[in-house]
């Protein structure tokens, strides 16, 4: 989404991606007992994911969570904020 600049793209960076997802998601990992019966809980829980991932959890290299760092928000969120906002 947006303008990506293509001269910093490297497949690294989704890899990257793609492996923290599974290490969070158990139910992205194979041979597990943690799986999604429904299309709609799976989606779900992906969903908490990267909200979690992008908004609550702080990085240790940007000192600060994703959304802040993209200056999407200010200030830090909590998990409530979350629970709050997706009712």
């Amino acid at each position: 989404m947006g303008k990506p600049k293509m001269s910093l793209a490297s497949t690294s960076y989704v890899e990257r991606v793609n492996g923290t997802t599974r290490q969070h998601m158990s139910r992205l990992s194979r041979l597990t007992l943690a799986f999604s019966k429904k299309l709609e809980s799976f989606e779900a829980a992906v969903a908490l994911h990267f909200a979690y991932y992008n908004f609550v959890r702080t990085l240790g290299t940007l000192k600060c969570t994703p959304a802040m760092a993209a200056k999407v928000e200010k200030s830090f969120l909590t998990v409530g904020d979350l629970v709050e906002a997706a009712s």
